[in-house]
């Protein structure tokens, strides 16, 4: 998967994050996500005060459907912490994870998980389905919906309704 082109800088020191800001950080990722024509969605991962992963949506340029921004984050913070055992870590996600993301956190071990809004179509978190904290599975995440909610949503809507407006979707 391609490097995420968002800007922030993995050195910089996040202890005491509160959750706003680490989705203050996916939404400049879904930001650089629409700026690159693709549905806007951003998601960072911080381990032990800093970002190890970040990434946003590119379906569309990679032609690959596997593409989202969670997978992007996960793949880049496994290569920076050398390790696919995510269980320090903290992902913000600015829209509810889909399936197959559920699973990737759930594989991954992510213990924790922030995500601004609910996607009612395709979220496996809390919408339609709530596999990163399935007692069946052998991980779960907790999951804190609805962070910064207003603005996850308000991007997803301007894009959209470009679209529309240009005649492509």
């Amino acid at each position: 998967m391609q490097a995420n082109g968002g800007g922030s800088d993995l050195n910089m020191d996040f202890s005491g994050m509160d959750p706003e800001q680490g989705m203050l950080l996916a939404l400049a990722q879904a930001t650089a996500a629409a700026a690159a024509d693709e549905v806007p969605v951003g998601a960072v991962i911080v381990c032990r005060g800093r970002v190890v992963g970040e990434g946003f949506n590119q379906r569309e340029s990679l032609r690959d459907p596997t593409a989202h921004a969670e997978m992007i984050a996960i793949t880049q913070a496994a290569g920076t912490l050398g390790s696919w055992r995510l269980n320090e870590c903290t992902m913000f996600a600015t829209l509810e994870p889909c399936p197959m993301c559920a699973g990737a956190i759930v594989l991954a071990r992510i213990p924790e998980v922030y995500y601004g809004a609910a996607d009612p179509k395709a979220g496996a978190v809390a919408s339609l389905f709530c596999l990163a904290d399935d007692p069946r599975l052998n991980h779960r995440a907790e999951i804190t919906a609805g962070v910064l909610a207003d603005e996850c949503r308000a991007i997803l809507s301007r894009f959209f309704e470009a679209m529309r407006r240009a005649g492509k979707k």
